[in-house]
């Protein structure tokens, strides 16, 4: 049973409705990430449940688990070629950079008798996905137009996930500009304009997103309730869709500071330790990097400290905690981002629903 995983839906189907509320108070649209999750339907369903339309994943192996619900599907990730086929079954729309993919995903569609949705990227800055050049996505467009099994859909940005490029009102309106430019292109109105993640929502609180764009890809807000500019928690939403609970294999006093020549970690760095005093209660928990990540993950205990992990290793400073543990005793961690996607990942991490009352009840 342990490590195990609980997914409260009650309180994941509250965020749902705090964002889409928020999002429509200024005429936005969801588009919301499952890639956190694995795509997993039963979780899916509360976001669709819950009013949204569109689901996103960067895998098309995830929009396979998606195909009985019923949203439009996107892949957000740039497709890769082998994945054509696949995508096309799959996918309703994806995000693109390369007319070279673009041409074998019309193909594509033509054999499967299927029209699929081309979204272009733009490069506004954080130099991961999209054109650089806007005359060579102008001219992209226009090659789209022409192609007979796909439709020019939209354009769309990312920013922060890489070079952690902050959105401002100044860089959409540049995208409102190239969908306009595409409009003029194509000889038609451009339905979407996907203006970014859950970094943006501070600034669409702040009224800076410009008219025209119309929905964001959301995962972190939705399923965390945080907005990723600044870090901070939405008024109305749960922190504790995800939580993981780990049990302790080993409890005994250890000073600490290890002793010997300290060498490197796996990564090639020389790991640091801090002098909490030579007689430390520490316990080893069954749970490693395999299952979790320790840069995003938070004690509910606030006077425990996770040390560091292993592979499979996972070691904590309980001394100043007011609850006595003992082996055997299990430790409740409060998931992050990319802990709850390790999490999922995990064929060892066992997954629990704490299941929405029906409403006889």
């Amino acid at each position: 049973m342990y490590p195990l995983m609980t997914i409260n839906l009650p309180h994941l189907k509250q965020n749902v409705r705090v964002l889409r509320d928020l999002c429509a108070s200024h005429h936005i649209e969801i588009t919301a990430v499952t890639k956190v999750f694995g795509a997993d339907p039963k979780i899916a369903k509360v976001l669709t449940d819950g009013g949204i339309r569109i689901l996103c994943d960067s895998r098309t192996a995830n929009l396979k688990r998606l195909e009985g619900l019923s949203a439009e599907k996107w892949l957000i990730r740039p497709p890769m070629l082998s994945e054509v086929p696949d995508l096309v079954r799959y996918a309703d729309a994806s995000l693109n950079s390369e007319i070279s993919v673009i041409r074998a995903i019309n193909e594509e569609a033509g054999r499967q008798g299927r029209r699929h949705k081309i979204i272009l990227m733009a490069d506004l800055g954080d130099i991961r996905e999209g054109y650089v050049d806007y005359d060579e996505l102008v001219a992209v467009s226009r090659e789209v137009e022409k192609l007979p099994h796909v439709d020019m859909y939209g354009v769309g940005v990312n920013l922060t996930c890489f070079s952690f490029i902050q959105y401002d009102t100044e860089k959409l309106n540049e995208l409102v500009s190239i969908r306009k430019r595409v409009a003029a292109a194509t000889g038609h109105e451009i339905p979407v304009i996907s203006g970014g993640n859950s970094a943006a929502i501070y600034l669409m609180m702040h009224n800076g997103i410009p008219e025209g764009v119309n929905t964001l890809r959301l995962g972190e807000s939705v399923l965390f309730g945080k907005e990723r500019a600044k870090y901070t928690f939405l008024p109305g939403t749960y922190h504790d869709v995800f939580m993981l609970e780990c049990e302790i294999v080993e409890l005994k006093y250890k000073p600490s500071l290890p002793w010997g020549t300290v060498g490197v970690d796996s990564y090639g760095r020389r790991p640091e330790f801090v002098d909490r005093g030579p007689h430390r209660l520490k316990a080893i928990c069954a749970l490693g990097k395999q299952d979790f990540d320790l840069e995003t993950t938070t004690p509910v205990d606030p006077r425990i400290y996770l040390l560091g992990s292993s592979s499979d290793h996972l070691m904590v400073d309980v001394t100043d905690s007011e609850r006595q543990y003992h082996v055997g005793d299990k430790i409740l961690l409060r998931l992050g981002y990319f802990s709850t996607m390790r999490a999922f990942t995990s064929r060892y991490v066992t997954k629990q629903y704490i299941e929405i009352p029906s409403e006889k009840e």
